[in-house]
């Protein structure tokens, strides 16, 4: 599993643990043991940290996204697994512009493949690819041209 893919996983497991128990103990407690725990070896974890950090301080907007984005779907209704990659997703795609966009959603979608329910996939994928068609264009093609540069180095 690649170092990112792992990361992502790592951070959405967090996410999941600190909104199943009400949010009622620290993320970044919660965060620090399930790195330990799932991801011993990585080299670098600074990037899970930067996402957790990043979700927990927008996600007042971002759960505001998710409402918006799917209104037959209230918040509390959607799964605890698919809001928590739901959130992570939102915050790659609008917030923090590490990767492309399309980077964002495609690992969105296959945290919700691997472990969400059997729609969680399309779902997430429907939700942020909503989001997508409404970012500016300039973001698209820069996006674009961040994929390309990245190709371009392997």
């Amino acid at each position: 599993m690649a170092n990112r893919h792992l990361s992502r996983t790592v951070a959405m497991q967090s996410l999941y643990e600190w909104d199943f128990n009400d949010r009622q103990n620290s993320l970044l407690a919660i965060t620090e043991h399930n790195v330990k725990q799932f991801a011993p070896g990585l080299d670098d974890p600074a990037f899970i940290f930067d996402l957790i950090a990043g979700v927990e301080k927008h996600i007042p907007e971002i759960d505001q996204i998710i409402v918006k984005t799917a209104p037959e779907w209230p918040l509390q209704q959607i799964t605890v697994i698919d809001r928590s990659i739901l959130r992570l997703g939102i915050y790659e795609l609008l917030f923090a512009h590490e990767v492309p966009p399309k980077v964002a959603i495609n690992e969105a979608v296959e945290l919700g493949k691997t472990f969400g329910g059997e729609s969680s996939g399309k779902f997430v994928n429907g939700v942020l690819g909503t989001l997508y068609k409404q970012l500016p264009e300039e973001v698209k093609k820069a996006g674009e041209e961040q994929e390309k540069e990245s190709h371009k180095k392997e």
